[in-house]
């Protein structure tokens, strides 16, 4: 059954201020013929209808779920989109304010968002039908694994990590008398006098106390900012931001997970198992990162005797954790976020915003927002003339084409060559911050951000 459009190669751009009374919507575009409108009437445009979101800034693409969720980063709401009949579910409820990270897990039923004005992490738990803010302050990164049993929380110029447990009936009873019978690790339980839900800092397991809490140290990192969760889930790969984030020295450290699952009836809340956490150096930074089968891509901004930052690739092989030489690729705003997505042709996209400030423009050499990287050649394949900040990166698998949003205005690009196709018939009104394929044939085909 087709949707409303009739489109079977569906494009979904988020457009900031599409006009006066307007300052959002989510245009759709016919990605095999590259036009917004109807092949055979160019008088008949589509859109995802019942959407009111603020300034859309993120869509996490859920293809098989046929879901989508973007998040306004001018009203904080964060609305479901049901891709079969190309309309809007409704905003999420239970947010507090403006999230700097958020995320939904895919079967719908945990909402995790950072909220760094408010100091606090929120969680919905539409298992229980509650929302439940945590305080933590400076938290601005949250993470979630793809199964939708582990959220780590990151908080700005820290060194400590941070993960929420979802109690069980006894744990419940036994925290209800306030912070004296928290463990030890607990940041926040609510509601107080009967917490459902508990924040724990991450802790080395040097000794367990009377209730099976470890009783150690806070495990410390060097300015984690992300964590990127492995295909079993069994362990979360640290970003340790480094210099890029104030920090000594960038790094990718492994934290095991398999303990720290919140789902009810299951023990939960120690981690590590044993053993201390091994961390692999990334001199070339690590900001942000994506993973295929036993290789981790690895994206950051390397400071330059200049001062400068340059933009960084780093191959990781997780079988012998080990990691390659960096490669220059697309400078871009140190700690900012940036984008990734692999794509057809053994090709990975990378997108940065801020390339201006980097060392390319500064020293007069090639630059651009945007690098196409060959992953069977290993080796940068173009950096893509500039357009802006590429703020979106959409891939059409088996159409050998991406989409991108770059400077507020959608482009286009070959996976083959990188060249670059016209885009006259796919431009919007407003400002194009991100791009997804929503006809993808599974939710890895969905940008990193």
């Amino acid at each position: 059954m087709l949707p409303p459009s009739g489109l079977t190669n569906r494009v979904l751009v988020a457009v900031q201020n599409p006009g006066t009374l307007q300052r959002g919507s989510l245009d759709i575009l016919d990605g095999f013929y590259d036009i917004r409108y109807r092949y055979n009437n160019p008088q008949s445009t589509f859109s995802v209808s019942g959407y009111s979101g603020a300034l859309p800034v993120t869509i996490q693409n859920m293809p098989e779920e046929q879901l989508g969720a973007v998040y306004g980063s001018g009203d904080g709401s964060l609305s479901t989109i049901d891709y079969q009949k190309e309309s809007s579910v409704g905003n999420q409820t239970g947010l507090n304010g403006l999230s700097s990270s958020i995320y939904v897990t895919r079967n719908q039923k945990f909402i995790f968002a950072a909220s760094q004005v408010s100091h606090v992490l929120t969680i919905v738990d539409k298992a229980s039908n509650g929302s439940f803010v945590l305080s933590l302050p400076g938290v601005y990164h949250v993470s979630v694994n793809p199964g939708g049993t582990v959220a780590l929380a990151f908080v700005q110029n820290s060194n400590y990590v941070y993960y929420p447990v979802k109690l069980n009936a006894s744990q419940t009873l036994a925290f209800s008398g306030g912070p004296t019978t928290w463990p030890k690790a607990a940041i926040d339980c609510q509601p107080l006098n009967a917490p459902a839900w508990c924040l724990f800092q991450a802790q080395s397991p040097d000794h367990l106390d009377a209730t099976g809490n470890y009783y150690g140290l806070p495990l410390a990192f060097d300015r984690p900012i992300k964590a990127i969760f492995s295909n079993d889930g069994g362990t979360a790969y640290l970003l340790n931001c480094g210099p890029e984030c104030g920090g000594s020295a960038s790094s990718v450290s492994l934290l095991p997970t398999a303990p720290m699952i919140y789902q009810p009836n299951q023990k939960s809340g120690k981690l590590p198992v044993t053993g201390s956490v091994m961390t692999i150096p990334v001199p070339g930074g690590a900001s942000n990162a994506l993973i295929d089968s036993s290789t981790m891509y690895v994206v950051g901004q390397q400071r330059q005797t200049d001062g400068l930052f340059a933009g960084k690739l780093t191959v990781l092989n997780l079988n012998s954790n080990t990691a390659g030489a960096a490669t220059s690729i697309s400078d871009g705003t140190p700690g900012a976020p940036s984008r990734m997505v692999l794509a057809d042709d053994n090709t990975l996209w990378l997108g940065m915003t801020g390339c201006t400030n980097g060392e390319r423009f500064a020293k007069g050499l090639p630059y651009g927002c945007l690098t196409i990287y060959d992953t069977s050649a290993k080796a940068v394949k173009m950096i893509e003339p500039f357009q802006g900040d590429a703020t979106g990166i959409a891939s059409l698998t088996g159409l050998h084409k991406i989409y991108t949003a770059e400077g507020g205005q959608v482009y286009i690009y070959a996976t083959t060559d990188g060249h670059a196709i016209n885009n006259q018939y796919v431009t919007v009104t407003g400002t194009a911050y991100d791009v997804a394929y929503m006809d993808g044939l599974s939710d890895a085909n969905n940008t990193v951000y």
